[in-house]
């Protein structure tokens, strides 16, 4: 029995191990189940929205494609809700903290109807504490 115990301790251990995932494999995980969720998604003015992971950076990038035209106007707009979106979904943790503490930094843009920038935030370790207000 004193034989037995140790080989099944380091058996655990080993599938402990082997079941722990990676910060790139979260990622390409978080990547995959966005994606699979964006139809479902419901927000002001958003048409679509998408996840793309870059493993080697990484990086994700949310784009949240919109029906508004590129102004000025539409700018100063969606400036402040947009702000208001991204501390919903991290509140939501649809934008997981835990990736972004692991060093992932999540690039979000708000794209107007010809897909131009309508807006950009960029979400790494220093500029979570600002969403988190």
């Amino acid at each position: 029995m004193k034989k037995i115990s140790p080989i099944v301790f380091a058996i655990m251990m080993v599938l402990m191990l082997a079941s722990c995932k990676n910060t790139k494999q979260k990622l390409q995980e978080y990547v995959t189940e966005y994606n699979k969720t964006a139809p479902s998604f419901r927000a002001d003015h958003v048409t679509l929205t998408t996840a793309r992971g870059y493993i080697n950076d990484n990086k994700i990038e949310l784009r949240f494609e919109t029906d508004l035209e590129q102004n000025e106007a539409n700018k100063l707009a969606t400036g402040i809700a947009f702000v208001k979106l991204i501390k919903k979904l991290i509140a939501k943790d649809q934008i997981p903290r835990q990736l972004i503490e692991e060093g992932v930094q999540f690039d979000v843009y708000f794209l107007a109807n010809d897909n131009t920038v309508l807006g950009k935030e960029i979400l790494n370790g220093e500029s979570l504490k600002y969403f988190l207000k």
